[in-house]
């Protein structure tokens, strides 16, 4: 199961996003959950740092987890819609594949 966790502050802003795990809904290369939820974190991440010019602070380890933080207060605004946009799409793809997906919110 892939497990989203997106990192929140106490006031329900989001800063960030731990996504690990593996959906197991085909074959290594044709497990179609597994795309989408990879080909959204990637576009999020390169949207934030790329498009935007956030600083976040992201990895991607050999087992496949990837994490984002924002670390700077001022940025969070301009990151709030891109994180937004992505929890919308992880929430949609846990809706569609409870079996595969399990989205939770961790506050720092």
């Amino acid at each position: 199961m892939i497990t989203a966790e997106f990192l929140t502050r106490p006031n329900g802003q989001l800063i960030g996003f731990i996504i690990s795990g593996h959906a197991e809904a085909g074959e290594a290369g044709e497990d179609i959950v597994c795309a989408a939820v990879s080909s959204a974190a990637y576009l999020t991440a390169n949207t934030i740092t790329e498009i935007l010019h956030v600083p976040a602070e992201i990895s991607v380890d050999e087992k496949g987890e990837m994490r984002l933080r924002i670390w700077e207060e001022k940025d969070i605004p301009l990151c709030r819609d891109c994180l937004a946009g992505f929890r919308l799409h992880m929430t949609g793809l846990e809706e569609q594949y409870p079996e595969n997906i399990s989205v939770h919110y961790l506050e720092v």
